[in-house]
């Protein structure tokens, strides 16, 4: 017989067999579920079969990051980028021409300036 210890969630004192207790892992179920709901729904377009397949396409065919040629450098471009941020626009999302090749040190700096525009 294994011995019980308590539940993981921060401050429970139940015992278990393993992981949480039932109302803790009721707790994180919900919050999961919640989580799912109010996910904007553009989120799992990045997840899908067709943007992998048209990331995919996009990369091969503009295969450097356009930045890092704009100073000279032969850099890989390993992220689609949305030129003009889609803002959950279906159209805009899928726009090719709204789309550039860029290398993961630029998005992310571009990424950044966005958010702290806000």
């Amino acid at each position: 017989m294994a011995l019980k210890k308590f539940c993981l969630h921060r401050g429970c004192n139940t015992l278990v067999d393993s992981g949480r207790c039932e109302l803790h892992a009721n707790d994180i179920q919900a919050a999961r579920q919640q989580y799912d709901a109010n996910r904007p729904e553009w989120h799992d377009r990045y997840n899908s079969v067709r943007w992998r397949k048209a990331r995919r396409r996009h990369l091969q065919k503009h295969p450097l990051c356009v930045e890092c040629m704009k100073i000279g450098r032969v850099i890989a471009a390993n992220v689609v980028d949305h030129i003009e941020d889609h803002k959950g626009d279906y159209d805009l999302f899928w726009d090719e021409s709204n789309w550039q090749g860029l290398c993961e040190k630029h998005h992310n700096s571009k990424t950044a300036r966005t958010n702290n525009r806000g």
